[in-house]
């Protein structure tokens, strides 16, 4: 399926839209209301596991299929710089070397 430009402009904008209506939603459902600690504990779990899936899903997919290449290495690298805890302008150039090296071979 391909989106013309107007298509691709009405479907940021309808998302954004929504987007802006679901942020709206909480506050005036609630009202001030404290949540219950059981759903503030979920909820704090959602951003990293979302992020999680989305990185995941951006190195190892390619097209339709699962892959591993250069790129996996080189997030992999990153990854355990970081967890290792180093600087994160270290990691992100150290990760672009290790692909671009992966890639030369």
């Amino acid at each position: 399926m391909t989106l013309t430009y107007t298509q691709v402009w009405l479907l940021i904008f309808c998302l954004a839209a929504m987007t802006a209506l679901i942020k709206a939603l909480g506050p005036v459902l609630l009202g001030g209301r404290e949540l219950r600690p059981w759903f503030s504990r979920v909820t704090v779990l959602m951003a990293p596991t979302l992020l999680s899936a989305l990185v995941v899903t951006s190195v190892l997919a390619a097209g339709r299929s699962w892959s591993v290449g250069a790129h996996t290495v080189g997030v992999a690298v990153a990854a355990l710089m970081l967890w290792r805890r180093c600087s994160l302008v270290l990691c992100v150039v150290v990760a672009v070397l290790v692909t671009a090296g992966l890639r030369a071979i």
